[in-house]
């Protein structure tokens, strides 16, 4: 029988193998897995746990909340308040940051989450899910401001995303590689499941929202147009396209066997350089794709270099098998 590893154990032999992950990030991680696994009893209770339907509020970008999404947030939030691991927390769901209350210990990482992404798909029971990033607090911090957030992508130390499907999946990068961990219900445990997850560099598959399509740029039109026209094409091969509309599960999917994923932005709104959130979605699934051997860019740079302005700010994203990416990249900057 196959010896069966824990998120703990695995986090504590990785710091013996690569000395980059303290106790206290360790401790941090384990209780996000914690409250994922919270957000994971109250998905799979539905309409039994009349968790479903809209909050009647919108958060701070203007989207209507549903009930799973405040949840969720307060789930996140009440998990990682007390450990004293934080020194603040900022998500996506929040129009500014959440300092640690007085009452508790400071520590000195910085979190940031989505606390359930794809929420159009909560209702019908498609797959969602949470994705968080973590940064280290700046020397000689005392009080976080957004200003202490604003940090590029390639600085965060951990970023990770759950899937709340027909498994429930935490999949986990500490900048050594990415891992795959599967909830046992029965148990209550994260079990590792597949390491050092690589994404092929090929591939036949893309996931994009085509009902946008007439609004595409030209750079996203000519790729999509050369993929669709298949074999007899310019790429000489035929391409499948799924699309989701829930990043974690689109981006798990290109984890596992390959793909693009493209989100990208459009004459719609030309003053916005996106819909994705570059610090709560963008930044981290980057940072995990990298890991993995793919690539992510904004059709211009990549994700990770990008410096932040802002904590909401927006970003076109462009990740996945790392030819295809480059080669709409590519287009781009044509």
């Amino acid at each position: 029988m196959t010896k069966r590893i824990s998120l703990t154990q695995h986090l504590i032999e990785q710091q013996r193998l690569h000395n980059k992950i303290p106790s206290e990030l360790r401790l941090l991680i384990e209780v996000v897995g914690r409250a994922c696994k919270s957000i994971s009893h109250a998905v799979g209770k539905g309409a039994l746990g009349e968790v479903l339907g809209s909050a009647g509020s919108e958060n701070v970008q203007g989207e209507v909340q549903k009930k799973l999404d405040v949840i969720s947030n307060e789930i996140l939030l009440e998990a990682n308040e007390w450990g004293g691991h934080l020194a603040g927390m900022a998500s996506e769901e929040m129009e500014t940051i959440h300092p640690i209350p007085n009452r508790y210990p400071k520590g000195e990482y910085l979190l940031m989450f989505d606390p359930l992404d794809g929420s159009s798909n909560i209702d019908v029971n498609v797959s969602i899910g949470t994705i968080f990033s973590v940064l280290k607090a700046p020397d000689g911090m005392t009080t976080p401001s957004e200003q202490d957030f604003l940090q590029p992508g390639a600085k965060q130390v951990a970023a990770g995303y759950a899937v709340y499907g027909p498994q429930t999946v935490l999949v986990l990068t500490t900048g050594d590689g990415v891992h795959c961990f599967t909830l046992d219900r029965e148990m209550g445990a994260w079990v590792l499941t597949q390491r050092d997850m690589q994404i092929p560099s090929d591939t036949k598959e893309f996931a994009i929202n085509a009902s946008n399509a007439r609004h595409w740029y030209p750079p996203v039109k000519r790729y999509v147009d050369e993929m669709l026209a298949g074999a007899t094409g310019p790429r000489g091969k035929d391409f499948n396209m799924r699309w989701i509309a829930s990043m974690v599960a689109d981006v798990h999917r290109i984890l596992n066997r390959g793909g693009v994923f493209m989100y990208p932005a459009d004459a719609r709104e030309p003053d916005k350089p996106g819909k994705l959130r570059l610090m709560y979605e963008a930044n981290p699934m980057a940072f995990i794709v990298e890991q993995a051997g793919g690539a992510a860019t904004n059709g211009d740079q990549r994700i990770l270099d990008i410096q932040p302005e802002k904590l909401h700010q927006r970003v076109a994203v462009f990740l996945g098998s790392k030819n295809e990416v480059e080669r709409v990249t590519g287009y781009h900057k044509e």
